[in-house]
């Protein structure tokens, strides 16, 4: 058993890196990902490059052509949109299950990870942004008991790092992120439900919005 699951390791730490090289833009979409030249660079064989290939393209982050092999994938309009409105429909739903049973200890967990997001926004941490993000919205969701809906929503989350870097570029939406953050804790803590949904209903789509934009804008251009 021992050696499946050393392998098994070696190919999420292969995937975790990878991802993290795509989001921080050293591989631009595009580009493409050849498997000898990755386990040459990690010092392993193909066979974990692979596999953490094909989790990539399973996450959105590459595409595996016929002949070429990996490819970067680039910003996607039907991604975001298919992305947002799932996010739109399923985060509510953790969020009324989990709120009314969170601790003051969960709580104050919340108030800890938007802190130390904004304090990444404040330094121009680029890299944190889409991490934090998620990591605040999940312990929002920390007490919901729809396991399923939860491990959806944090892949959605994921897949939503390289958008949220790019919307959060702009300071207008630095700023609103703060106050919709700090406004749906605020709600949160006072167990107003049906205001808290609708606020994330809000951020969520304003975020789509913003995304949208930019990148019609720039196909414009």
């Amino acid at each position: 058993m021992s050696p499946p699951l050393k392998h098994r390791t070696l190919a999420s730490a292969i995937v975790d890196r990878l991802r993290q090289e795509i989001l921080a833009g050293s591989y631009p979409a595009g580009s493409q990902l050849r498997q000898d030249a990755l386990a040459q660079a990690y010092e392993v064989s193909r066979i974990p490059v692979r596999e953490a290939l094909f989790q990539l393209e399973a996450e959105g982050f590459v595409r595996i052509v016929p002949h070429k092999g990996a490819i970067v994938s680039g910003l996607s309009l039907d991604e975001i949109n298919d992305v947002f409105e799932l996010r739109k429909l399923l985060e509510p739903r953790l969020l009324a299950s989990s709120v009314p049973v969170l601790t003051a200890e969960d709580f104050a967990a919340v108030a800890g990870m938007e802190a130390a997001f904004e304090e990444a926004m404040t330094a121009r941490d680029i890299s944190r942004w889409g991490l934090l993000n998620a990591d605040f919205h999940m312990a929002l969701y920390a007490r919901a008991t729809q396991p399923r809906t939860l491990a959806i929503v944090a892949g959605l989350l994921q897949t939503s790092d390289r958008y949220t870097r790019l919307q959060l570029q702009h300071s207008s939406s630095i700023e609103r992120a703060r106050t919709e953050h700090n406004e749906l804790i605020r709600l949160s803590r006072a167990g107003a439900m049906k205001e808290a949904c609708r606020l994330l209903v809000d951020h969520i789509e304003l975020v789509r919005r913003d995304l949208v934009a930019f990148l019609e804008e720039r196909g414009k251009g």
